[in-house]
This record gives C-alpha cells, structure tokens and sequence, in this order.
C-alpha cells in the first residue's frame, strides 16, 4: 500500500516516534473498538434515559428536532479532530493537539479542564445508574432496594467503579471487548426498544412531534417553568441541553490512539461515525419514545415529570421485557462509564509522560504485562469515588455564599454535573481556537484525513457553535428561571468552573508544569538524535 505521493505509509510506530515518543501502550485496537470506546462514551442509551424528561418538559415532543441542531454543531468539531487525531494520534488527544498547535502553556490548560470534566463525567455515569440497577435486582431476586438512597446509591457506583477499573486494568483488550459488546447492547437499547414501542405501544401520529403541549406556559407547564409562550427563544435553549449533554465523547477515539491499529486513518472515522450514528439512533428512540407517550394531558405530564421509565411501565407490561431492558441499560451505563474511566486515564499518562502533573512518575508507569497505565487508571478510580461521596450532602436550606445562593435539597454531585457539559465544551473550543490561529499562522496538517479547503469554514462554524452553547450552558439567569432551577442552578456552574481555573491557575504559577513539558520535549528531542546517530553508526 503505498500513499499518493508514491511512499510507503509510515507505520503506526514510526509516526510516534517521529512525535518523540516509544510505543509503550498495546497497539491491538480495531477500527470497529476504536469506534465502540467512543460511542460506548457518547451514549445515547445514558443519555436519553437520563435526560429525556428534562427535554420533553421543558420542549415538548418537538425538542427531538433539537437534536440534529447539536449534531451537526459537534460534527464541525469533530471535523477538526478528525484532522488533529490524523496529524497526531497520540494519548491524550485535546492535550497533545493543543500543545502543538500553540505552546506547552495552552496545551496544559486544555488538558486541566478536560481532565476534570472526565472526572466529573465518571462520577455523573456510575451514580446514575443506581435507581435502574435497584430496580433490576428488585425484580430477580424480590429485594427492596432503594435506588434513591444515597447509601445504595454510593455503593452501587463503587460496585460499578471497581469492576470498570478492573477491565481497565486489566488491559485494552478487554476495553475493546466490552465497549464492541456495550455497542451492540446500545443498538438494543436504542433502535430495538424502538422497533417495539413503534410496534405495540404507538399512541399519537407523527404530528405529534411537531407539538409543544403546553410546555411554554406556565400554566400547562408539567415542571411548573415559565417562557412566557416562546418555544426558540425560551424552551429550546433550556431543552437543547439534553441533546448538548449527549452528544460529546466522540473525541475519546483519539484519547487512545496509541492503541489502535492504523491510528491515523482509523481514529477519525471512528470519531466522525460515532457522532454520525449516536445521531441516528437517538432520534429513532426519542421518537418512538414521544410517540408511546399515554394519550392526554395527565400522561404526558407523567412522562415529563418521570421520564422514560414511566413510558415503558405503561407501554411494556411483560416482566421479562422489563427486566431486559434494565439490563440493556445497566449495561449501557457499565461501559460508558468505562469507556469515560479509560479515555480519562490515557490523559493522565499523557500528561505524566509529559512530566505536567504531580506524582508523574509514577502515574506514567506502563504495566510490563498488561501494557496499561495502572497508576492512572487507579488515579481516574479514586477520585471520581471521593466525588461520588458528595451524594450523602443535601442541604435542606438555601446556602448563601455572597451573591451566590446554593439552592435548598439540590444534591452536591448534582451540583458538579453540569460542569462535566461546561468543562467539556470550553476545552473542545480552546482546542478550535487554538486549531484556528495555528491554521492563519501557516500550520498544516500531517495526516492522510484533511479539510483542505474546507478547514475555516469548518473551525469558524464549529467555535460559533461551540461557544454559543457554552453561553448556554453557564448563563446565570437566577434560580427562579427556568435554566437555573432545572439545570445550572443560576451561578453554581460558574462558580465550579472558576474554582478548577483557580486551583489549576494555583498550580500552574508555582509548579511550572508548562516549564517542565518543554524540558521533557527537549529531553525526548536529544534522546531521539543520539538513537539517530547510533543507528547511522551501526549502519
């Protein structure tokens, strides 16, 4: 095989090193695995069972035409990446692309917000699995297991954690394995359940998903918000949120390039066609869903208020198909997860191999048998576990911190969700913007994906998107709107963000860690010249 300037193509090795690092990671991934680790973090099944409800309550059935908005918004990132992972397919991607697109300095704090937004996210995944996980063994095995608890909720996701660190752990054979199975139990969950509801529990015609049912009024409001009758100006920008909460992890196909086999070419389709396909899935099931939505007021205000498992109970009564659909859904919550834990180990390695973060010795540590990160692996563990703790705190009052009031019986890991969305998008679009500057400046790309011509319009688009949702996202409209009382809780997503940047800003001034990624660079750089001269010798 030969490229179309008549060369050989560099293997998978050879670009790394040229990139200044040794293969120290398990190159066994496929083109299907690379793909699975990203839809599997994408998610369609966690997302929509979790944010369904918010959507259709705030948006109505229309908010489904939300979705391919937020779609092709990410595709023009994902268009970028796609590029970026072709030049470098290295560990880390968002970090490692940053660095080298505008300095050590940038490309660190890239990789600070993102690396805690997949903290976060991790933390988010395992404890919400805990009410569909109760309620599955519930139905085994007759137990009474309250999946509201925070008791059963804290130790459910530890069970989860621990078993997704083991398979991390245990080598990326068995990440690739479970997110190619977790795949197929998305499809499942996604088109099958749909195949079904369309079959046997369709209530409404397709004019239904063009209907608001009240929800822009305050008086037919099933979450008792107001938008003063506005649907694009109001509603949808508070139900978009679902869709935007969904529709990233696609970039954790280049988080382990190092491990996937024709890196260049393989992690941007797998980029681009998981976005593509979680797209496509999602709408089929939110449109079924909406679709086997009881007739009449009362019962689409129980499936605003109570979400897809009040539509299934009403739509499905057989026992074994509920049962299955629960494990369909633990499952899919079991390897998104995983697949999150696993793209965020690969940035502390990066990250450690780069010297950017206390303790790098020892979290750059590679497994000598199983090719694995294990310190980082155990460091994405531990610290998603301490933050899964803050479900035990709800406070029963409002607390007032100055100008910011932490709302009454809002759960503190609540609090920190929305931060995973927010740190995820602004890291997305530092990552545009940094791709944008380096584009004006002269740099091109390496790899055999590229825009060509395309490349602006393509960076423009996605960094007024990307940036517009971060509005979006952060806006502190007060407690009492329907932004804050739903989602961000009026300041306290800013107020995350801002202690992340100080702590990050804290350790940047006094632990150099921008000083310290150019010395490794350097070292790398001089190691490479002598490996050079010894083999022109030996030669």
């Amino acid at each position: 095989m030969e490229n179309n300037d008549g060369k050989k193509p560099q293997t998978d090795e050879a670009r790394l090193a040229e990139l200044g690092y040794r293969q120290e990671l398990s190159r066994v991934m496929t083109l299907f695995e690379n793909f699975s680790i990203a839809f599997c973090y994408l998610s369609p099944v966690v997302g929509i069972y979790s944010l369904y409800a918010l959507s259709l309550g705030t948006a109505g059935p229309a908010f489904i035409w939300l979705i391919p908005l937020v779609v092709i918004g990410q595709l023009f990132v994902a268009l970028i990446f796609g590029e970026l992972g072709s030049s470098y397919p290295i560990a880390g991607a968002l970090f490692q692309w940053s660095k080298r697109l505008m300095g050590t300095g940038y490309g660190w704090w890239v990789g600070w917000m993102y690396g805690w937004a997949l903290i976060i996210t991790v933390a988010s995944v395992d404890t919400g699995v805990p009410s569909y996980f109760a309620d599955l063994i519930n139905n085994l095995f007759g137990t009474h297991l309250n999946g509201t608890s925070p008791n059963t909720i804290l130790l459910i996701s530890t069970l989860y954690l621990v078993g997704q660190t083991l398979f991390n752990v245990y080598g990326v054979r068995f990440l690739g394995s479970i997110s190619r199975i977790g795949t197929w139990f998305e499809v499942l969950g996604t088109v099958g359940l749909a195949i079904i509801l369309i079959a046997f529990a369709t209530h409404h015609s397709l004019g239904y998903l063009f209907t608001t049912q009240g929800t822009t009024h305050l008086k037919s409001s099933p979450l008792g918000v107001n938008f003063g009758g506005n649907w694009w100006a109001g509603a949808a920008l508070i139900a978009v949120l679902g869709p935007v909460y969904i529709f990233y992890g696609f970039e954790s196909a280049g988080d382990v390039a190092e491990e996937v086999v024709n890196a260049s070419r393989h992690v941007p389709r797998a980029m681009i066609s998981a976005l593509i396909f979680g797209g496509i899935v999602s709408m089929i099931l939110v449109g079924a869903l909406s679709l086997a939505i009881p007739s009449g007021p009362k019962g689409f205000a129980l499936a605003a208020t109570q979400g897809v498992p009040a539509i299934l109970q009403s739509a499905i009564s057989a026992k074994f198909f509920q049962d299955l659909i629960l494990f369909v859904i633990c499952f899919a919550f079991f390897s998104c997860g995983l697949a999150v834990q696993g793209a965020g180990a690969r940035l502390v390695f990066s990250y450690a191999r780069d010297r950017a973060v206390p303790g790098h010795r020892v979290l750059r540590r590679i497994s000598p048998r199983r090719k694995t990160p294990v310190a980082a692996i155990l460091l994405a563990a531990v610290i998603p576990e301490l933050l899964s703790l803050l479900v035990h705190y709800t406070p029963s009052k409002p607390i007032h911190i100055g100008f910011i009031t932490y709302p009454a019986h809002v759960n503190a890991l609540s609090a920190l969700v929305s931060f995973g969305v927010s740190g995820i998008y602004i890291s997305f679009q530092m990552v545009v913007l940094a791709y944008l500057i380096a584009r004006i400046r002269g740099w091109r790309p390496e790899g055999p994906f590229q825009l060509g011509k395309w490349s602006y319009p393509v960076a423009i688009l996605g960094l007024i998107y990307g940036v517009g949702m971060i509005v979006n996202i952060v806006a502190p409209t007060g407690l009492t709107s329907p932004r804050g009382a739903l989602f961000n809780f009026d300041w306290l997503t800013l107020l995350v963000d801002a202690i992340i940047v100080v702590i990050g800003a804290l350790y940047f001034a006094f632990g150099r860690p921008n000083r310290a990624i150019r010395a490794a660079d350097k070292e790398r750089r001089v190691e490479a010249a002598k490996d050079g001269n010894s083999a022109a010798t030996t030669d």
